[in-house]
């Protein structure tokens, strides 16, 4: 079956960094576009970054630069480096796959598989 599963999640003070993980199995990891969406308490869930199958990079303006996401398809295996981080990168994070394979599909609507997310939380 599809799983997702995140890790990497923790409590950091302001400008430290945290890496995140995603495992995936169950389908053909290699094909598709993966997203790393993040939602705050009384929040929406916000696209963060994403990259399709070749390796290209997308990001939401308030992570460039201090966020970097990568892929390893041989350990199909879902990163997201996180530096510099600020108290409003608090959120629980999520990564999530998209058959379509395109930044253009952005909404959490389009993203076929999810995990059950990692907190993430950032003090001053």
């Amino acid at each position: 079956q599809v799983q997702l599963v995140e890790s990497g999640g923790g409590s950091e003070q302001a400008g430290g960094s945290l890496r995140l993980s995603c495992a995936v199995s169950g389908f053909t990891y290699s094909s598709y576009g993966m997203g790393w969406f993040r939602q705050a308490p009384g929040k929406g869930r916000e696209r963060v970054a994403f990259i399709d199958s070749a390796g290209t990079t997308r990001y939401t303006d308030s992570v460039k630069g201090r966020f970097t996401i990568s892929r390893d398809n041989a350990e199909n295996t879902l990163y997201l480096q996180m530096n510099s981080l600020k108290p409003e990168d608090t959120a629980m994070y999520y990564c999530a796959a998209n058959s379509r394979d395109s930044w253009c599909y952005g909404g959490p609507n389009y993203y076929n598989y999810w995990g059950q997310g990692t907190q993430v939380t950032v003090s001053l």
